[in-house]
């Protein structure tokens, strides 16, 4: 066996190693965002509407791209925007150091935009349907609630913005204080062109004006046509309307027209609509819904003597598809309370029932829940040892002048008759 003596240290190969440090970052849509927010110009119009309140880092414009591009990709709060910065290639994407992005910054552009928040939103909307040529002659406008978790006294919050307050909430929270905001976008693409927010309290009936105003401000010289739902048909909003000279349709809230004047139509001298809905397009003609129509004049008075009452056109629509589901959901109704009642029978005078009392109380609540009250009868004897039993029937009656009126509801609309027929509103 033999050795090797080793190499003198003078003669040994060195090897010599860099070590650098990599750091991974979440790119995601980021430089989709970017380039966005820049053909939307969004830190020029920001910074263009609130001055001065660029610091030595950063001015409210660049912000504002930044939480926006935050909601767009990995929302966070404020106190975590920063935390998100660093995971995510902010710096290097939009030149903004993470370290910038503390919550005491956020909230000064927050708050330095709020007082033009509408302004913003709608000089961005502008440029939107500029940019892209975004086809504004049909907007779509709806309105939404958020809830939130927390007292918010009144006394602490500035009036000279929307209130968080109890209102009508769409999610049904009505132990919890929300706000409102409504939303506006395009036909061509839904894409969201205007927005304004609400106080929690205020009645979205009374929403419509504002909206419209700043819808046709967007429309600029073209005819404007408000779509709108039930909502918009109360005498303030109709009369501000026709003051402005834009034409509306709308459908009649159900209030508003009674079951009677349904009923009364014949349907056999109602005008076909030619018109046929996209989930129908493929189907046989005689598989297809059908649309017909009758006008008359629907009468809207205000609520002082001296008001002028208003007599838009109310076009009465038949619907075979409306007709047909309201016919299975009433079918769904008397099913389940058929099913109820008839056990309730057969319990009367048992353990749970056992009083003719406890028994009209179930009775009740069973024609409550299944929404039959209207056609729902019955009743209740005791025999000689105060045992009740129940008999009930459904009021055919009742039933058929319900589905007299089905198919059919009414649209409202200050449309010409020159301009338009029935069937082409």
């Amino acid at each position: 066996m033999t050795s090797r003596s080793p190499r003198p240290r003078s003669e040994r190969q060195r090897l010599d190693v860099v070590v650098t440090s990599v750091v991974e970052k979440r790119l995601g849509a980021l430089p989709v965002a970017a380039e966005f927010l820049r053909r939307l110009d969004v830190a020029g119009i920001v910074d263009g509407v609130c001055p001065g309140g660029a610091s030595a880092h950063l001015s409210h414009g660049q912000v504002i791209e930044a939480l926006v591009a935050n909601r767009l990709t990995s929302p966070a709060p404020l106190v975590r925007v920063g935390d998100w910065a660093r995971t995510w290639a902010v710096e290097e994407v939009f030149g903004i150091e993470p370290d910038l992005l503390n919550d005491d910054r956020l909230a000064r552009a927050l708050d330095a935009i709020a007082p033009a928040l509408e302004q913003i939103a709608g000089t961005v909307g502008a440029r939107a349907i500029a940019e892209f040529g975004i086809e504004v002659s049909r907007l779509h406008w709806d309105m939404t609630s958020m809830s939130v978790h927390g007292a918010y006294p009144a006394d602490d919050q500035d009036e000279q913005y929307p209130v968080i307050s109890y209102g009508h909430p769409k999610d049904r929270r009505v132990d919890l204080k929300q706000v409102q905001a409504g939303l506006a976008v395009s036909a061509d693409g839904g894409i969201p062109v205007h927005a304004r927010v609400f106080g929690g309290g205020v009645a979205e009936v009374s929403q419509v004006v504002g909206a419209m105003k700043d819808l046709r401000a967007m429309a600029g010289e073209r005819k404007f046509w408000m779509i709108a739902d039930s909502k918009l048909v109360s005498y303030p909003n109709v009369t501000a309307l026709l003051a402005a000279g834009v034409d509306f349709i709308a459908p009649v809230p159900a209030a508003q027209v009674k079951d009677e004047v349904y009923a009364a139509l014949d349907l056999t001298q109602a005008q076909l609509a030619d018109w046929v809905p996209e989930r129908d397009e493929g189907k046989p003609a005689g598989e297809r819904e059908a649309y017909r129509v009758l006008e008359d004049i629907h009468t809207l008075a205000g609520p002082r003597k001296r008001d002028p009452v208003h007599r838009p056109r109310r076009i009465l629509v038949h619907s075979t598809a409306v007709a047909a589901g309201q016919r299975r959901a009433r079918q769904k109704r008397l099913a389940g309370a058929r099913e109820e009642m008839d056990k309730l029978a057969g319990a009367a005078g048992g353990r749970h029932y056992k009083t003719r009392e406890k028994v009209i109380a179930r009775a009740g609540v069973i024609a409550a829940k299944r929404r039959v009250t209207a056609c729902l009868r019955w009743s209740t004897v005791t025999d000689e040892h105060g045992t009740p039993t129940l008999a009930w029937h459904f009021d055919q009656d009742v039933l058929n002048a319900e589905a007299a009126v089905d198919g059919w509801y009414a649209l409202l609309t200050s449309i010409p008759a020159n301009q338009a027929d029935p069937a082409q509103v």
